[in-house]
């Protein structure tokens, strides 16, 4: 680890620095996420500046187009603009890996609750990969929105450490333990999908920058015992649910965008249109890339 980098937890006076600028140039609400761009399939280098801006600040940007309508293109081109292009391939994707996010009931889709409408508690994203794959990168884009609900909530996780750090220091190095999470194997018609997997909740990736493993279900998830760990996640389950100045809550609207650093978030039920035409429909896009935005 780099002796500037401010997440050692050893080097105080790098760690003092960044939290006085990570303060300093933290967005006081939604609207401070917000750039407007005319094209999310073309975004000028103006509006492409304007996002890079707001990942320095908080790690992630909400595009607001007048685009409507579907098509995974959009989304990959999007990621393309912003240097992502090693995609995360999941079994409910379409053919190009973006996931097309509407309540389906098959067998392959049904299920998993993105593709319901019920409430999804907070995460960040692809938790349960390897260590070495993990999701640095996430990409929403609206086509339709619920009739009603479906609102996002959203957190940077660098934020959320940076509140763990100054309240509990404890806490944060708890969660840098190697067995502070664990995922059970994932297994479908006694063929495993995934084996156990086990890992930190924070993590310094070889770039020096922070990530964050973390899910709030209660199911498929196993804590260490280490008492630490466990005041940890309880600390950080109410700092969620909280009406903490650094939580932003939204719903995207059609040919509006999240594009962030995956940053934690969560997204409440929702009530569906009846026809198939007017059901709620975002695309996910999910990388093992992280935005350059710094």
């Amino acid at each position: 680890m780099s002796d500037n980098n401010p997440f050692d937890l050893d080097n105080n006076e790098a760690w003092q620095r960044w939290r006085d600028h990570k303060l300093q140039q933290a967005p006081a609400s939604l609207n401070d996420l917000i750039v407007e761009i005319d094209d999310p399939r073309t975004i000028r280098n103006s509006e492409h500046e304007a996002v890079l801006e707001r990942c320095r600040r908080a790690n992630m940007a909400i595009y607001v187009s007048p685009l409507e309508e579907e098509g995974t293109h959009i989304p990959r081109a999007v990621g393309m603009r912003f240097g992502l292009n090693n995609i995360n391939h999941n079994r409910g994707a379409e053919g190009d890996a973006v996931t097309a996010l509407t309540v389906q009931d098959d067998q392959l889709h049904a299920p998993y609750i993105p593709y319901s409408n019920k409430e999804i508690h907070w995460h960040t994203d692809g938790y349960y990969n390897r260590l070495d794959l993990q999701n640095h990168a996430l990409l929403l884009h609206c086509v339709r929105p619920a009739v009603e609900g479906g609102e996002n909530g959203l957190m940077d996780h660098e934020m959320a450490y940076l509140l763990m750090r100054e309240a509990h220091p404890e806490y944060v190095h708890a969660l840098m333990q190697e067995d502070a999470m664990v995922i059970p194997n994932h297994v479908v018609d006694g063929e495993e999908l995934r084996p156990e997997r086990a890992g930190p909740v924070f993590m310094v990736t070889a770039s020096g920058q922070l990530h964050m493993r973390f899910t709030m279900r209660k199911r498929n998830i196993v804590w260490s015992e280490d008492p630490l760990v466990q005041a940890a996640v309880a600390w950080l389950g109410e700092l969620l649910k909280s009406d903490s100045a650094h939580i932003f809550h939204g719903t995207l609207q059609p040919g509006w965008g999240l594009i962030a650093n995956n940053v934690l978030h969560d997204r409440t039920g929702f009530e569906d249109g009846e026809d198939a035409e007017k059901r709620r429909l975002l695309y996910r896009a999910r990388y093992y890339d992280r935005i350059h935005c710094t």
